[in-house]
Formats: structure tokens, C-alpha cells, sequence
């Protein structure tokens, strides 16, 4: 598979693709370049040519702050990033954005299957039971706030299935084909909340 999703990744790119995220894709003579997208007319940015230096760039956002979703739009600027070939092209995407190049891949082959909030809480054993208790308002309050600070675009919803615009063929898109750990992790704190409030003194 990931030979495929370097053809597709080929071919994308030689039609025109040219962004994912913050990030702007270049060819070079001989292989490509990478850099944040409001870096692009700058000239003097801190070169780096090795795919590992993605993971690095990912890492930490101006403030220096860890970046523990790297899909969030506060993507470190001032680099460029040169790379030889598609397969090294590949690896850095992948350190930018893990998994997306892969869950772009298996959409467009129609095989990636989005999972409702709903099926995704009723998996959730343990401490994290409790989730499957929120209430739709309480669980669209926190999609709407937690969801809006990331760039990828939702392919679920609360109990059914969207069929969200995506980008113009020139990005290829970030996908979300199911709720992630963060959002579980504070729809359980929702839950805790209401729980707490309810059970004290009026």
C-alpha cells in the first residue's frame, strides 16, 4: 500500500497539487520543497534537507510550546524544507501530518470508512465509559469548540455521516474519519462536569 500512496501522491503533485496544511509544495530541478504557505514569497529561510527534520518542525509551534495534535494551524514558519526525491517527500509528510497521507489514500479509493461519535464513545470501556452519557447538545457544544481549532475536515458527525465539502484539487486534505483521544478525553470531562454540578446543593 504505501507504494500506491506514493503513485497517487505522484501523480497528485504532477497535476497540479501543490498544498496540505500550512504546508506549500514546490519541484525543484531535482526533487521538491516544502514550506509553511505564508512563507512563500520569503527568500531568507533556515534550510533543512533531511525528511527527519519534518519531525522536528512539527514538534513545537513559535512559542516553543509541544504541538501535541500537529493538525492545529500554528505550524512553526521560517524554514524550507529540500528534499530529493518522493519517496523522502513522503516520509517528511508523514512527520508533518501522521497518518494523513494514508487516510487521503484510502478515501480516494473509496475505503476509508468514518466512524459517528456515537459508535466511537460506545467503544469506550473503563474510566472513559462515562462518555457514552453526553447528551447531543452537550456533545455539539464540544465539537464546535474543540473541532474548530484543527485543520482537518470532519467526515462524522454525532449520529450520522456528513458528506462535507472538501478542498480544490490542489490541497489535498486533511481527514478525520473519526473522533480522536483529545475530544474523548474531554467529552469525559463534560460528562464528570454535568455530574458534579447535578449532584451539588442548589
Amino acid at each position: 500500500m504505501s507504494r500506491n500512496i506514493q503513485l497517487d501522491l505522484a501523480s497528485w503533485l504532477h497535476s497540479g497539487g501543490n498544498q496540505i496544511g500550512q504546508i506549500l509544495l514546490s519541484p525543484l530541478p531535482n526533487g521538491w520543497e516544502a514550506r509553511h504557505h505564508e512563507d512563500a514569497l520569503l527568500p531568507d529561510l533556515t534550510p533543512y534537507s533531511l525528511p527527519t527534520d519534518a519531525r522536528h518542525l512539527a514538534n513545537l509551534d513559535a512559542a516553543g510550546k509541544f504541538r501535541p495534535l500537529k493538525t492545529t494551524p500554528d505550524l512553526i514558519r521560517g524554514w524550507r524544507l529540500s528534499l530529493p526525491d518522493l519517496p523522502s517527500l513522503r516520509r517528511a509528510l508523514d512527520y508533518f501530518y501522521p497518518a494523513m497521507t494514508g487516510l487521503w489514500f484510502s478515501h480516494s479509493h473509496h475505503s476509508l470508512t468514518p466512524v459517528t461519535l456515537r459508535d466511537t464513545l460506545s467503544r469506550q470501556t473503563g474510566m472513559y465509559r462515562v462518555t457514552q452519557k453526553i447528551t447531543d447538545p452537550q456533545a455539539r457544544a464540544l465539537v464546535d469548540s474543540t473541532c474548530s481549532g484543527c485543520l482537518k475536515i470532519r467526515l462524522w458527525e454525532i449520529s450520522d455521516l456528513p458528506s462535507p465539502p472538501l478542498p480544490p484539487p490542489s490541497t489535498l486534505p486533511l481527514l478525520c474519519h473519526e473522533a480522536c483521544n483529545l475530544l474523548v478525553a474531554q467529552a469525559r470531562e463534560v460528562v464528570k462536569q454535568a455530574e458534579r454540578a447535578a449532584a451539588s446543593p442548589s
